[in-house]
């Protein structure tokens, strides 16, 4: 049996073995937007009934007036009435409030992801630990392209702050280490995290041209909390599900997924994406079981960007040697090897070390492409 014959194998085992342990969830509104009000949605849910939670809520962001930049053209900045709450204690109510019903039908051995910036967070952290949440981590998505800080009053706001939390500090989560270390090029992956805002093909836009929703969170994000923390077939929530970016990487990562929002417009949005989003291939979906370049870019970092697709087809330069790419980074031939692109570039010529980014090639339109070429590619777009 080749790799990618184990792999599926592997993958229709785990899938069996949720749907056997499970049989209640089959009347969840599974893949489904839950049209209405995210407390009221969740309260209409059974008891630990989801396995990861992704939360972006409002982030009270309490703007004064309009902003504009240096040429005279105005941001389009958060202004929505979703975002508004007349006091501190106001927010913090709403906060409590949905938390409780998150908890209460996040599975014991589950985790929760909450997003936010200086506006909020902090205020949310407290209500985590209030509600009787464990925090694992704080991670620090710094946006390698951030807006500019327009008035020059303050420092350039790069970076918006994620919070992990299992349900009890004895908890039993999940969490992927060896598919974190591999889509970091084989060292532990930090808890400060470079990835760019949606811009270009990835920000969606409205019938007018404008951004469809201000806070839209990049595939790329989505893409590594879940490969973090979740399994083929795990069923995540999302209770702000905006234009749905949760839904696309679940679907793309055969994760199931429930979305929950109340604008219209964002519905919309959202559906229309994610009937448009293609599951990546059954062989490029196995989670692993349990030299730098400057500025240094992990391989993995090209696979969360689409620069190289899972599934694609690496080879050397004399096509000797041929590796197909999975969702976390790792390369894997039919004869059951897997590694990195340095490991396994080493481990198939016999060497003791290997520079993985000017052994492997991808076929292009016009010929086999180094993916130090992608590399390079991927540091101009920044």
């Amino acid at each position: 049996m080749g790799v990618l014959e184990k792999i599926q194998t592997a993958n229709a085992r785990v899938a069996a073995a949720k749907k056997a342990a499970s049989p209640a969830q089959s009347a969840l509104p599974l893949n489904e937007i839950i049209k209405g009000d995210c407390i009221k949605a969740m309260a209409a849910l059974p008891d630990r009934c989801v396995d990861m939670i992704f939360a972006d809520p409002p982030y009270n962001l309490q703007l004064g007036g309009d902003l504009f930049r240096p040429d005279g053209s105005q941001v389009d900045a958060v202004d929505d009435d979703w975002d508004k709450f007349d006091t501190f204690a106001a927010y913090d109510r709403f906060t409590k409030a949905w938390l409780r019903e998150a908890r209460r039908i996040l599975k014991d051995d589950g985790t929760i992801w909450v997003i936010g910036s200086y506006h909020n967070i902090f205020r949310v952290g407290t209500a985590l630990q209030d509600e009787g949440f464990w925090i694992l981590n704080d991670i620090v998505w710094r946006k390698a392209n951030p807006m500019p800080n327009f008035k020059g009053t303050r420092f350039t706001n790069a970076h918006e702050t994620m919070i992990w939390c299992s349900k009890a500090e004895k908890a039993k989560y999940t969490f992927n280490y060896r598919t974190m270390k591999a889509l970091n090029d084989d060292l532990q992956m930090r808890s400060d995290w470079s990835l760019p805002i949606c811009s270009g093909g990835e920000r969606l836009k409205d019938d007018d041209g404008h951004k469809a929703h201000p806070t839209q969170k990049p595939e790329s994000l989505l893409y590594r909390v879940m490969l973090a923390c979740t399994e083929p077939g795990d069923l995540v929530l999302d209770p702000f599900f905006g234009t749905g970016t949760t839904g696309a990487v679940a679907r793309r990562l055969k994760r199931r997924w429930i979305g929950i929002e109340r604008e219209d417009k964002y519905i919309r949005v959202a559906s229309e994406r994610i009937a448009a989003t293609l599951p990546l291939d059954e062989s490029a979906m196995l989670s692993i079981p349990e030299k730098k370049a400057v500025p240094r870019v992990a391989f993995g970092l090209l696979v969360e960007t689409g620069l190289i697709a899972p599934g694609s087809v690496l080879m050397d330069a004399k096509r000797r040697y041929k590796a197909a790419v999975r969702a976390d980074g790792v390369l894997a031939t039919d004869c059951g090897k897997t590694g990195s692109i340095h490991g396994l570039g080493a481990a198939l010529q016999g060497a003791p070390s290997c520079n993985g980014w000017s052994f492997w090639h991808v076929e292009g339109p016009d010929g086999l492409v180094s993916i130090d070429r992608l590399r390079q590619q991927h540091l101009t777009a920044e």
